[in-house]
């Protein structure tokens, strides 16, 4: 059974697919717009009571969050594809450390940049500044603790790729490429050449190529 992703084109399902291009796991992909509330159609919420991207269907199977959806697809392939979780019980705990940290300090504010810089303007609203400012400097903090992690070991949870880099790809190019705000990431040395590795992947790459972002 070919695996279903619901809404290719926004960031948070591009989590999963490129989990899946780097397990080796065939998919395909449904279309979802958010900008017409096709999010929040009966049919949809089925799935997704919560009206967020992405869902999965994987035969009787559904699953949503993100983050859950690259945790189980590593674990249910973890013999095929990349290596996504670290290989010793240590290397897994490192891994959920560093998912943890992008879910609840990268995130956030990234996304609240995105939602200020790129959406509110689409949307004809005016972008709060006060929130852009409080925003840009917690992401700075963030990237600084990165830095220093990052000039001891090649990757988050060690000197292997992983789901807790693999996670930061979709607001990560948002941040590097759509917000202006690439100097964030120049501006450190260890967070830049981190970066230039993760986002070059095949498998990010092919995301980019088949599924453009909407901004």
């Amino acid at each position: 059974m070919v695996v279903k992703v619901y809404g290719p084109i926004f960031a948070s399902p591009k989590r999963v697919l490129v989990c899946l291009i780097e397990k080796a796991v065939q998919f395909e992909t449904v279309p979802l717009d958010l900008f017409k509330g096709e999010n929040k159609e009966p049919e949809y919420l089925k799935l997704q009571p919560f009206g967020k991207l992405p869902v999965i269907q994987d035969g009787d199977y559904t699953l949503y969050e993100s983050r859950a959806i690259i945790r189980y697809y590593a674990e249910k392939y973890r013999n095929q594809g990349t290596e996504l979780l670290g290989k010793t019980v240590e290397e897994r705990g490192l891994v959920e450390q560093w998912l943890e940290v992008e879910a609840h300090n990268f995130h956030p504010p990234v996304l609240d940049l995105v939602l200020q810089v790129l959406f509110a303007p689409l949307r004809g609203l005016p972008s709060d500044q006060k929130l852009i400012e409080e925003s840009d400097e917690k992401v700075q903090k963030v990237l600084d603790i990165y830095e220093d992690r990052l000039s001891k070991s090649k990757y988050l949870a060690g000197d292997f790729f992983s789901l807790a880099d693999l996670s930061h790809l979709p607001f990560g190019h948002y941040l590097v490429n759509q917000t202006g705000r690439g100097n964030f990431v120049r501006e450190r040395k260890h967070v830049s050449a981190w970066w230039d590795d993760i986002s070059s992947r095949p498998s990010w790459q092919k995301v980019l190529q088949l599924y453009k972002y909407p901004v």
